[in-house]
């Protein structure tokens, strides 16, 4: 009897060993892999647009009540004259940066940007126009120099 007791102690201890063991094994497995962790990945909402009309009257904003709308740029802060190389014959060519991207070569001519062309170069100025006989519409002189 005592020889069934001791086999039967025997096979419980090593039932609970292994099921420790696998458990372990188990975790360890789960842990070690973090997409298996049961979080799912937070749903993100795309931001909303605000009507700044609806904004505005919300805050009391009367229709008309508030300032005039500003005034348009000048055409001439769009662009900016970084160099210059002229001939006596008003041919050449200049260096412009529009929108402050950064600057271009132009030849005498040339399209600029959509409307205007380079239509002469002098020592420190360049002048755009719509046509290349037109009337000027834009001056770009180059900045003083530091002496």
């Amino acid at each position: 009897m005592r020889d069934s007791n001791n086999w039967t102690v025997r096979g419980t201890t090593f039932v609970l060993w292994a099921v420790a063991g696998a458990s372990a094994i188990a975790w360890g497995l789960k842990l070690g892999n973090p997409n298996t962790l049961g979080v799912a990945p937070a749903a993100v909402r795309p931001p909303l647009a605000a009507d700044p009309a609806a904004v505005a009257r919300l805050l009391g904003h009367v229709q008309g009540s508030g300032p005039a709308a500003p005034a348009a740029a000048p055409l001439s802060s769009r662009f900016s004259l970084v160099g210059v190389v002229a001939a006596r014959s008003q041919q050449g060519a200049a260096l412009i940066a529009i929108d402050g991207r950064a600057p271009k070569p132009f030849r005498v001519g040339s399209s600029v940007d959509e409307g205007l062309v380079l239509q002469s170069v002098q020592a420190r100025r360049a002048v755009l126009a719509a046509t290349p006989d037109g009337p000027p519409v834009v001056t770009l002189e180059l900045p003083p120099q530091q002496h």
